[in-house]
């Protein structure tokens, strides 16, 4: 049985198939994203999605979607879906499907009558193309099919409308056409892989609506461009292999290159596998430069979450050559902002105060899983050089104070991963002395401490111990309250009571200035008050402000931001926290609790982890349909839990 299949009950109900959503990517910025029944309900969904870089940092929807339609004794049976004002949905293809499976590449089982059509569709790696293979397994009669292409030709962020500067040419080329709407763009290369007939028939579809943007309080209403469309007859048993690209291709190949894509992809039969596909989906090859994308669909490189998310995404998966490709990009990055230089590169965020501590955190990961020798053979000196620009105050908003402590000013900017904004302002002003700041920090003392006295730079390594006893000792009285919890942020004489999951990081990483009382007490906080099925609470139900539901206008949404929805990337820390306070006996929980992350492979984006949820039962997910931090987290703690069971 296969781990992702929907049957026909599920598909045909909307209300179900509708909310799940498949991605697959090239591994070079486009990409294919829609709903398991086909029907785009958002402006970022197509089935090629690309980036057109003398145009802009966008992606770009140039085939919306693929209408096809079986035809039998003149018998017209349309399998496409798309959603028009009025809550109309037409033609209503959906009704046909009767099972779809995503374990291996997306397949959907049509039933028209006599006729039995398999429909599969794969994205070809570090190219941009889609490839659509369609199977007549079963068939009574002569058989056609015809094939009518949705294009767009806009920006993710826009929508075209009907105009009368559309370009209508095309030109033949091999089974198919060529075409291109408007200037700048590249041409659309659409061929079967069998002699056809395309008939030249222009038309707009107007006041196609999405509802998800609708949701989210956008505009949601576009009129997509139909050139004309493709016959090609079919017989039982027969493949008929559709391809949409920015390049001609031989046709000749389309049914060799869809059987070794196919090879070429891991199964998604487990969870494991199912977050290591996406994990890959993150991964953006720019000619020799190496990213990962924050999450998909409208998330770019950005500096804190490439280093949050590369471990999880690279060594959690065995797979330490891509993690070392990706550190020179980023650290080709680092030495540039570290020395005042122009960025180059498409890493975005670089001078938020915590990134560079994140850096050494996930080089302090690299360690773990390779070995310390490596780890100083590979990145000794960008770590000193990091580390000597903090020390040094060459940081425009990153302040060594006397009593060890880094100090940040958050009033007129986001500083940390809690970055909403209000009218430009921080929906959550967090400044002074952050908690997950100073905790990196320790932790990054530590490790170059032990890393330099290794090495045999006693000078070195013993002034960062030194200046790490000072920082220990100096967090725990400025952090530590009553209560036994962290306040989330001290500046002066103001800190922030309210109970957030911030403090989880102090007792996650490898060194922490709290005993293990002390740890335990933040954990029990934590666990009490923050800990959902599906993450951490951003903000305590107790503390004021509340807001566990994402939803309503963008302003709605992003004061909700941070104020009490659920976040899985800050479980891997908690889960790691736990282990290292309960140790074995803390196994039997961890595992029942990613239970509840499991279950959320056949819903939202299949397969994925949404970017947040609700902080409320029942904990729908919300944002971006798939978020490289979440993935990343789930997939550190599913390595960890393997060493544990060794």
């Amino acid at each position: 049985m296969s781990y992702l299949r929907f049957d026909k009950t599920l598909m045909i109900n909307l209300e179900e198939s509708l909310p799940r959503e498949i991605l697959r990517t090239n591994k070079s910025g486009a990409y294919h994203c829609t709903t398991i029944v086909d029907c785009n309900t958002r402006k970022y969904h197509g089935l090629l999605v690309i980036p057109v870089p003398n145009l802009d940092d966008e992606n770009h929807v140039l085939l919306s979607s693929l209408d096809e339609t079986v035809i039998q004794h003149g018998a017209e049976f349309n399998l496409g879906l798309h959603k028009y004002g009025g809550n109309v949905f037409s033609p209503k293809g959906h009704k046909y499907i009767r099972e779809f499976d995503c374990e291996r590449i997306p397949a959907t089982t049509y039933r028209v009558g006599g006729v039995i059509l398999r429909k599969e569709k794969i994205f070809v790696h570090y190219e941009n193309r889609i490839l659509i293979r369609y199977t007549l397994v079963d068939a009574h009669s002569a058989t056609i099919l015809r094939f009518r292409p949705f294009l767009a030709f806009r920006s993710v962020r826009e929508y075209t409308h009907e105009n009368t500067q559309v370009n209508r040419d095309y030109e033949s080329v091999e089974n198919g056409i060529k075409t291109c709407m408007y200037p700048g763009y590249p041409e659309l290369f659409m061929q079967l892989n069998k002699k056809n007939e395309f008939h030249f028939d222009p038309a707009w579809y107007r006041g196609i609506e999405y509802p998800k943007e609708q949701e989210r309080g956008y505009d949601f209403n576009e009129d997509l461009y139909v050139p004309g469309y493709f016959e090609a007859d079919i017989k039982k048993g027969e493949s008929i292999v559709f391809s949409a690209g920015v390049s001609e291709i031989s046709t000749r190949k389309l049914k060799s290159i869809f059987e070794t894509e196919v090879e070429d992809r891991t199964p998604r039969d487990s969870f494991y596998h199912c977050l290591k596909n996406s994990a890959h989906q993150f991964h953006n090859k720019q000619g020799e430069d190496h990213y990962v994308f924050a999450g998909y669909p409208w998330f770019k490189c950005r500096a804190r979450d490439l280093f949050i998310s590369l471990p999880g995404l690279t060594l959690a998966v065995d797979e330490q050559d891509e993690f070392e490709d990706i550190m020179r990009t980023a650290e080709k990055a680092i030495r540039q902002f570290i020395n005042k230089e122009p960025l180059t590169g498409k890493i975005y965020e670089m001078n938020d105060p915590d990134v560079l501590l994140w850096a050494i955190w996930a080089l302090q990961q690299y360690s773990k899983e390779t070995s310390r020798e490596r780890c100083r053979q590979q990145y000794g000196g960008l770590l000193e050089d990091i580390m000597d620009f903090i020390r040094s105050r060459k940081h425009d908003n990153l302040f060594l104070h006397d009593n060890g402590l880094l100090y940040t000013n958050g009033t007129d900017k986001p500083v940390t991963w809690m970055n909403s904004t209000i009218d430009g302002r921080p929906a959550i002003p967090r400044t002074g002395y952050i908690v997950e700041i100073n905790a990196l920090w320790y932790n990054a003392l530590r490790f170059m401490s032990d890393l330099l006295h290794e090495s045999g730079k006693m000078l070195l390594a013993d002034e960062l111990s030194d200046q790490a006893e000072l920082t220990g000792k100096s967090f725990v009285e400025v952090f530590r309250n009553e209560y036994g919890y962290l306040f989330d942020y001290v500046d002066g004489y103001m800190m922030d009571w309210s109970v957030r999951p911030n403090m989880i990081f102090t007792i996650a990483f490898d060194y922490s200035p709290l005993d293990r009382v002390q740890k335990k007490q933040v954990l029990d906080i934590v666990t009490k008050e923050l800990l959902t099925s599906k993450g951490l609470r951003t903000l305590s139900p107790k503390s004021g402000g509340y807001t566990p539901n994402y939803v309503g206008s963008p302003g709605d949404r992003d004061r909700a931001y941070h104020q009490g929805t659920a976040w899985p990337w800050l479980m891997g820390f908690y889960m790691e926290a736990y282990l290292k306070i309960y140790k074995m006996s803390g196994l039997s929980f961890i595992e029942r609790y990613l239970i509840g992350l499991e279950d959320e492979m056949s819903n939202h984006c299949i397969g994925s982890l949404p970017e947040l949820f609700d902080g409320n039962p029942p904990f729908t997910g919300r944002g971006a349909i798939s978020f490289a931090m979440n993935v990343a987290e789930i997939l550190r703690i599913l390595n960890l839990l393997s060493k544990y069971n060794l």
